[in-house]
């Protein structure tokens, strides 16, 4: 059987020949890019307030990403601590529109929930 990504489908996105390196590949910035948005997106409504990027794990690239893939980002929090959090995220490609899928990357990024002056701030309890 085949690899399923873990998580919720985040974001999508295709990728386009701006996004290019001169080999005619994504550069990995971009992909990067992209699951941090998702990353974020993940950690903001499970902290229900803002949330700043503060660390990331090792990434690796299994595939390359070519234009026109559409690159599908999943996450899920991994765990939860007072004031931070842990978002495991997936990048999946789908080559040629329809094809199927293939895991590009993955990485675990650490969210920190802060206030309007900036400063850490409790993430609230899951409501049941």
């Amino acid at each position: 059987m085949s690899e399923q990504p873990q998580g919720r489908l985040t974001t999508r996105t295709v990728a386009m020949p701006a996004d290019t390196n001169p080999a005619g590949d994504i550069f990995g910035g971009w992909v990067l890019s992209q699951m941090d948005m998702a990353a974020g997106i993940c950690a903001g409504e499970r902290a229900q307030c803002r949330v700043v990027t503060v660390a990331l794990d090792s990434m690796s690239f299994i595939r390359p990403v070519k234009i026109g893939d559409i690159l599908g980002v999943y996450t899920e929090v991994e765990s939860v601590g007072r004031t931070s959090m842990n978002i495991h995220v997936e990048a999946w490609v789908r080559r040629g529109r329809i094809g199927h899928r293939e895991k590009v990357t993955e990485a675990i990024f650490k969210f920190v929930a802060i206030d309007s002056e900036g400063k850490p701030t409790p993430i609230p309890e899951l409501e049941e």
